[in-house]
């Protein structure tokens, strides 16, 4: 994915304590046309794998998730992080988020969540691997399966990656940042 690695040292920012900030083209403002690539990446990457359904976390792997979804005519859901007071049958886990440090419940219904789903988890970014452990925790819960988990950035140094990985689950990152030290971003070749 060199048109994302390009995108992320153009115009990527990087703040104190591992943050890096996309938000100008994946997560506040969307660059479309990246979005598609990232999509089309991800269905190469995990062509060999059967799933029937594409899953993430809310907010911002909602639009990669739904890239890969509509490239597939697969379904997609998410895992909220406030429960509707209309949701039912409800499963629930807690996740820390990295970049707002800080705990949340999300939850998702077991009406679109259940034994028999094989599920193909995407997201726009793995740090710690907090949110990927939600997620794996939530599809436990249901009786489903998790197939593989794919993220567009992977902060390799942060080693959620590898927790995942010694785990046996299959992890896909479309670019893979080793360190941003003095807020000079290095992306892996």
């Amino acid at each position: 994915m060199e048109l994302l690695k390009r995108r992320i040292l153009q115009d990527g920012r990087c703040f104190e304590g591992g943050i890096l900030k996309v938000d100008s083209f994946i997560n506040h403002q969307m660059d479309p046309i990246l979005m598609k690539s990232i999509g089309v990446e991800f269905v190469r990457r995990f062509a060999n794998l059967n799933f029937n359904k594409v899953m993430t976390i809310e907010a911002s792997g909602i639009a990669p998730a739904i890239m890969v979804g509509y490239l597939l005519e697969l379904p997609v859901v998410f895992a909220k992080k406030k429960q509707p007071k209309t949701m039912e049958n409800t499963i629930s886990t807690t996740v820390r988020s990295f970049t707002k440090d800080r705990e949340y419940n999300v939850c998702i219904s077991r009406d679109f969540l259940g034994k028999g789903d094989r599920i193909l988890f995407i997201d726009d970014f793995l740090a710690n691997g907090n949110a990927a452990n939600g997620i794996i925790d939530l599809i436990e819960q249901a009786g489903a399966e998790l197939v593989g988990m794919g993220f567009i950035i992977e902060k390799a140094f942060q080693h959620g990656g590898d927790l995942l990985r010694n785990r046996n689950i299959l992890v896909e990152s479309l670019a893979i940042i080793d360190s941003l030290d003095n807020c000079r971003i290095e992306i892996r070749e």
